[in-house]
């Protein structure tokens, strides 16, 4: 009944969510950032400033929400203690990405708007839309420590800028948990995003305007030990989707985190915005990463697509069995006809979503397809 922007995920890297069945004939391509042209990176970049440009459409419930942007970020505030290490965790995370808004008509005036400083490109409505549909592969940027912080993805023009500078928070006492080889922690100086303002968080229940730059804490220790092919591999290698769940969750702590923490923990480190359970998506990042996670569960059901097309489990109470952190928590189990509510991402009517809806990307609500 939860919906996690993003976590997991939100999603700025929108894909279409139809409301009936479709003929996915021609699916959207999502492609990963660096097989991308640098007017394709250009344009996904213009794409979130758009998002952080339009008003907010849940300023009336949330009072820190000052743009669209912002209530991505509003809404995984309000969520996140029911949507992390639960059974509809992988769906909501791609979901998240799915949460379409209407970017074609709401980001195609933007982009007139801007004028010559945007491509022509970008005011044909179908380029925008296209615009959205990205991921970064990470595998490909921990072969080594060195290579982590050289990403593409962390490029100051065709991509979102680099690292915060070093803030040695060693004493911090509101730190639960220090991540090994963090490297910065205050607030990124280069990139598109250097100005950019974050509006609520940190914290449970931190909807208050509280205007922030963005802050990143790479460790490079931390991400190639949880980013790496072995990891993916061996979530890959699951025998059922409770199993494979599992495996792409991983723990609470650092020494048991997997690649979906180590998103989070490998660029936000102690301080960085994304490393923050509940404030994570206002880290453009964060719509990169979380679009990985749902390519990756997509891979693992076409490994064995007949057996793995239906297959979901797990408790619909966070941190309930088969996690156990906290002890044991009363859950019933999900099913595909479980119910997810996006609580006003979704540009339509309704904001409920059925798990069934969202198992297969090329069928039911959805049409789009990974490169």
């Amino acid at each position: 009944m939860y919906l996690r922007a993003a976590v997991t995920s939100v999603l700025l890297v929108v894909v279409q969510l139809g409301f009936a069945d479709c003929d996915c004939s021609n699916p959207v391509v999502r492609k990963e950032w660096r097989a991308l042209s640098n007017s394709e990176k250009l344009a996904y970049i213009d794409a979130v400033k758009c998002l952080q440009f339009q008003p907010s459409q849940l300023g009336h419930v949330y009072d820190g929400a000052r743009c669209r942007f912002d209530d991505f970020q509003a809404t995984h505030i309000n969520n996140t203690d029911y949507i992390h290490w639960v059974g509809f965790f992988q769906p909501l995370s791609g979901g998240i990405a799915l949460s379409c808004l209407n970017m074609s008509q709401i980001c195609g005036a933007y982009a007139a708007m801007r004028g010559p400083n945007l491509k022509s490109d970008l005011n044909r409505k179908s380029f925008f839309n296209d615009a959205w549909h990205r991921y970064w592969d990470w595998t490909l940027d921990v072969n080594t420590e060195a290579d982590f912080p050289k990403s593409p993805v962390f490029d100051p023009v065709y991509g979102f800028g680099g690292n915060g500078a070093y803030i040695n928070t060693t004493l911090w006492a509101n730190i639960s948990q220090h991540v090994p080889g963090k490297t910065g922690g205050g607030c990124i100086s280069t990139g598109p995003f250097a100005n950019m303002s974050v509006n609520m968080g940190p914290g449970a229940n931190s909807f208050s305007y509280n205007p922030r730059c963005l802050t990143r804490d790479f460790s490079p220790w931390f991400a190639t030990r949880t980013l790496n092919a072995s990891v993916v591999a061996s979530a890959l290698r699951a025998p059922d989707f409770y199993e494979f769940d599992r495996r792409v969750e991983g723990g609470v702590t650092i020494d048991t985190g997997t690649y979906h923490s180590g998103g989070h923990k490998g660029v936000g480190g102690d301080t960085g915005e994304i490393t923050d359970l509940y404030s994570s998506p206002g880290e453009p990042v964060f719509y990169l990463h979380h679009a990985n996670i749902d390519r990756l569960w997509d891979l693992w059901q076409r490994l064995d697509w007949p057996s793995r097309k239906y297959d979901i489990s797990g408790p619909d109470t966070a941190y309930a069995y088969p996690f156990n952190f906290y002890g044991d928590k009363p859950y019933r189990n999900i099913t595909l006809d479980y119910q997810m509510d996006f609580q006003g991402l979704l540009s339509t009517d309704s904001q409920i979503v059925a798990i069934d809806d969202v198992m297969d990307i090329q069928g039911g609500r959805l049409c789009y397809t990974y490169a």
